[in-house]
């Protein structure tokens, strides 16, 4: 039998916090014990520590071969500091908004150990302090209660064998009663917070004693399928599917699965759809439903009225609209310009270089010179700013074109309040997603006409379903298809691959004796890639392209994870790039002064929206927070806000959508076998504007081109719009 080792306990004050995992609650910290001079090491799990507070150790010594003698705790638990210094470095470890080291001495100068107690319960008294007025009093108190709340929330997480870093986002969602809510329905945190998925929601319920073959952990189940599907693109489920993947997943049994998704019927959270369903009926989440319902009826809106200048003289207006803008346009371009006097709804798509551009334009003059007011919009900043450039008309992003109401949690613009102009031309069409298009159609009044700009033939949208594609293929919406290469994009070798790649050919390296703007690095080793992808950032693309590579590259992985991944790649790059400067660490991601750096999603208060790009352009440590400034406009960030960010020196190929950058790196390897699909080359290639370099192995390169199976998404928007135009 083997000898138990006796436990021991104890205490002392946190002098650093070396590590301390907010995912895992994993910590090292120094310690001062009582009766000892020199710091000890002290590891453990505990929902969050700050220097300076009193913690108390249950655990036994050991022996570490790397880091030398550690307390390893059981238990740690932690209380707010009672002596002056301990306090002085809690209240300035950032805990608390508005306190940094300078006011947590003016505060324990002024209060001594009562000053806890006087930001609780006394806290006009602080105005008492040089600096500290009634906004920053404010602060202090809130962030103060706040704090308290958060670390409960935490601590109650981690006593049932779960530590999470979205405490704060808990807090938030459901207040005071957080603890509550969770002990009635572990499983609301995996429908209501983001970053909390079903299966962290079903440990916490684990440990609650709810069974693995609950009612509640089967409604839960199936919807958490469901929201994977939507994840992968798909907008329903095909039902004996969804009860198959779930029982498979989940191992719930499939007759308490089919009363769980009967039960979703009843309350309508889940929709059927039998009738339009081609092989087999439809399970939908219902916003997904309502979304692909609404969208049908608004388009047939649309398309009930007349176009504002159908009787134009067509000749006359063709002719006067190659005069304004100056050039000749071909056949092509001529037809969509005759679709658009004669539509209220019209499709323009194409790949590069075949002269979308110059039809916006075309379409703009002609609108304004029948005195319509036209908008210009695109799904993302970066898209808007794009199109805003080449058309040399102010373009906005649809989220800003709708305006967000944070008092009613939607957008301002819908049926009862339409938005106000006649003609509304949309970019990068692909891009939108299925609720989106939805909520951009429910806002435009009866008389609009609707242009949507795109390449059907890129990626489909990063959210739920594939509207550009499903519109076309519905043959009901008129569609004019542009094919021709114009002769300015004939010379660029990244227009001639594109349209190699999406022929089902593979592109062609220029060459140092025949110079261009597309480039294959032929690599067969994995380990190598970063290696010659960092002797372009060291040096070759400045030496012999003159770009600068912290500002003009940009790297596209086909994957976010793995050692080949845009995750990887940002580490990298930020080392060899950015590897000093002011920092902060927060969820596993280093931030530094002038590091880039994506939003990841769409935060209506701050403006910000999923693929924003920005730079990081200051960091306080005082106030806790840091600056981003995208493109002119500056966002402030708490530090426990920066989930919401990820560096950008690498990003995912779905991810660039919509955005043009001076230099494209593409790194392809087998290692990204499950995404090597035809679209997803095609995409990577028309983003570059100036070079695009591909790295990587030439198999992965054939896969890529030959794999044009990517999976059709689940809708019935299709049918819908045959059944209903």
């Amino acid at each position: 039998m083997a000898e138990q080792v006796e436990t021991e306990q104890i205490s002392g004050h946190v002098e650093r916090v070396t590590f301390h995992s907010a995912d895992t609650g994993f910590a090292v910290l120094q310690m001062k014990l009582r009766g000892q001079r020199d710091l000890e090491s002290v590891i453990g799990k505990i929902a969050d520590v700050q220097p300076g507070e009193h913690v108390v150790a249950e655990g036994r010594w050991v022996m570490d071969r790397q880091h030398g003698r550690q307390f390893k705790a059981e238990i740690l638990k932690s209380t707010p500091p009672d002596s002056p210094e301990g306090i002085v470095k809690f209240l300035g470890s950032g805990l608390i908004e508005g306190i940094g080291p300078v006011y947590a001495k003016k505060l324990v100068d002024k209060f001594g150990r009562d000053v806890l107690e006087v930001i609780e319960h006394r806290s006009a008294k602080l105005e008492e302090i040089d600096g500290i007025g009634p906004t920053r009093r404010k602060r202090i108190k809130e962030s103060w209660q706040e704090a308290r709340q958060v670390r409960e929330i935490m601590t109650f997480l981690m006593s049932h064998g779960v530590s999470t870093a979205r405490a704060f986002r808990i807090y938030k969602s459901y207040g005071d009663k957080a603890m509550t809510k969770v002990q009635a329905d572990p499983y609301c945190l995996a429908r209501d917070i983001r970053g909390i998925g079903f299966k962290t929601a079903d440990q916490i319920a684990s440990h609650f004693g709810i069974d693995a073959a609950s009612p509640l952990r089967a409604r839960a189940g199936i919807e958490y399928m469901l929201l994977q599907r939507s994840q992968s693109g798909h907008i329903a489920t095909p039902r004996d599917e969804l009860v198959d993947i779930t029982h498979q997943e989940l191992d719930i049994p499939r007759d308490i699965l089919e009363e769980a998704l009967l039960h979703g019927l009843a309350k309508k959270r889940l929709m059927l759809e039998t009738r339009l369903a081609a092989d087999a009926p439809l399970v939908y989440p219902a916003h997904l439903h309502r979304a692909e319902l609404e969208l049908v009826e608004d388009l047939a809106r649309l398309m009930a009225q007349e176009p504002p200048i159908a009787d134009a003289d067509e000749d006359k207006a063709l002719s006067w609209v190659q005069e304004k803008i100056g050039l000749e346009l071909a056949p092509q371009q001529l037809d969509a310009l005759r679709m658009a006097l004669s539509s209220k709804v019209m499709i323009i798509t194409g790949g590069p270089g075949v002269g979308k551009t110059t039809l916006v334009k075309a379409l703009i003059q002609l609108f304004k010179a029948r005195n319509l007011k036209v908008s210009l919009a695109a799904p993302t900043g970066r898209a808007a700013k794009r199109m805003s450039e080449s058309s040399g008309s102010p373009a906005r992003t649809l989220h800003r074109l709708l305006i967000y109401d944070p008092e009613n949690g939607g957008f301002k613009h819908h049926r009862e309040n339409p938005l106000k102009g006649d003609i509304w031309i949309l970019d990068e069409a692909s891009m939108i997603d299925l609720p989106l298009a939805s909520q951009v159609l429910r806002a435009l009044p009866d008389h609009a006409v609707l242009i949507l700009v795109g390449d059907v033939d890129q990626l489909p949208s990063v959210g739920p379903g594939s509207v550009l594609r499903d519109v076309i293929d519905s043959k009901r919406i008129p569609v004019q298809r542009l094919t021709e290469i114009f002769r300015q994009a004939e010379g660029s070798q990244i227009v001639q691959n594109a349209h190699r790649v999406q022929r089902g050919e593979a592109p062609l390296s220029c060459t140092p004796q025949y110079p261009g703007d597309f480039y294959v690095i032929p690599v067969e080793e994995a380990d190598a890639v970063w290696d010659r992808i960092r002797g372009l950032y060291a040096g070759k693309l400045k030496q012999r392209f003159g770009l600068n590579p912290l500002r003009d590259a940009q790297i596209l992985s086909p994957m976010q994870r793995g050692g080949l991944g845009a995750r990887a790649f940002n580490q990298q790059v930020q080392a060899l790039i950015n590897p000093r400067g002011d920092q902060v660490e927060r969820f596993g991601i280093i931030f530094r002064e002038g590091d880039r750096v994506m939003q990841l999603l769409n935060n209506y208060d701050k403006e910000c929206f999923n693929g924003d790009m920005g730079e990081i352009a200051g960091i306080d440590r005082e106030e806790q927070e840091l600056w981003v400034d995208f493109g002119g406009r500056k966002v402030t960030y708490r530090f426990h806000e920066l989930d919401e960010l990820q560096l950008s020196y690498a990003v995912t190929i779905h991810k660039s959508q919509g955005s043009e950058y001076p230099c494209v790196i593409l790194p392809l390897h087998t290692q990204h076998f499950v995404m090597l699909q035809r679209n997803l080359l095609y995409t990577g290639i028309t983003r570059g504007k100036q070079l695009v370099i591909l790295v990587g192995s030439m198999r992965a390169i054939r896969m890529a081109v030959q794999n044009q199976d990517s999976t059709r998404r689940l809708s019935c928007l299709k049918a819908r719009l045959q059944e209903r135009l």
